[in-house]
């Protein structure tokens, strides 16, 4: 690609994020309800279950990562929301009149949906604290925990675009999604794997979300690090290449570019 091609497709890319954003700031009700959610669900499981599960530690202390990732995942799930809803209701055609980008597209909605989960994150955290989260975390370990969020919630972005490129509707891109908020429940988020049965137990333990919410979990309250934290960043990153890849592709044989 020239030095020009480079500049256009730059162009095209920051037009396509400025619309991303926009569109977010004007679905008020989508971004009420990713922050909401997950605060209604931090509030059941801390002040209803939690005196009831045994984690070994204040049960606040432990499922407050969980809940940071299952935030990330109803972000993510409006993503697919809004781009099926870009292919179904004609706004795809016009923009292939113009000359932009594919990629650009798909960029758009992707950075859009980084950004407003990275509000609700940090309204999520906001709310832990006074509901009385005490991470013992220094400024690298923060640091380190906010990296391998934003490296997830960008992969699951792009899964999540992938499949809002094959959805027929906005609804079907909502069924579609549905996994993305599902699997929390089948990781170490709300209760310890060894509290699971048998044949639950290995799928908890092995699954990618479980070695993200654990190395989040070690870096903010101190809990065991062992190997999670590569096998985290190996999944999130193979997760991404994989996504970036289905998403344009899928993107380019339904329209045509």
């Amino acid at each position: 690609m020239t030095h020009q091609g480079v500049v256009a497709a730059c162009s095209d890319v920051a037009t396509m994020i400025d619309r991303g954003v926009r569109l977010a700031r004007r679905n008020v009700d989508t971004l009420f309800a990713s922050i909401l959610l997950p605060l209604l669900m931090m509030a059941l499981f801390v002040y209803v279950f939690g005196g009831a599960i045994d984690t070994g530690t204040e049960y606040i202390n432990y499922v407050v990562p969980g809940i940071l990732l299952l935030t990330t995942g109803y972000g993510a799930s409006s993503t697919a929301m809004v781009v099926a809803d870009d292919m179904n209701s004609g706004m795809i055609d016009r923009l292939r009149s113009l000359p932009i980008h594919s990629f650009a597209v798909l960029t758009g909605h992707v950075v859009a949906s980084v950004a407003r989960n990275a509000a609700s994150t940090a309204i999520v955290i906001l709310a832990s604290v006074a509901m009385g989260f005490r991470p013992d975390a220094g400024a690298l370990d923060w640091l380190a925990a906010i990296g391998l969020l934003l490296l997830y919630v960008v992969a699951l972005s792009w899964l999540a675009a992938a499949l809002g490129v094959i959805a027929k509707s906005v609804e079907s891109a909502s069924t579609l999604s549905f996994f993305m908020l599902f699997l929390p429940y089948l990781s170490s988020a709300f209760v310890r794997p060894e509290s699971m049965p048998a044949w639950l137990r290995p799928v908890s333990e092995h699954q990618p979300i479980t070695l993200v919410i654990e190395t989040v979990r070690s870096l903010l309250i101190g809990t065991p690090l062992e190997n999670n934290a590569q096998l985290a960043l190996a999944w999130c990153c193979g997760l991404l290449l994989f996504a970036i890849v289905l998403a344009t592709s899928l993107y380019r044989r339904r329209t045509g570019r």
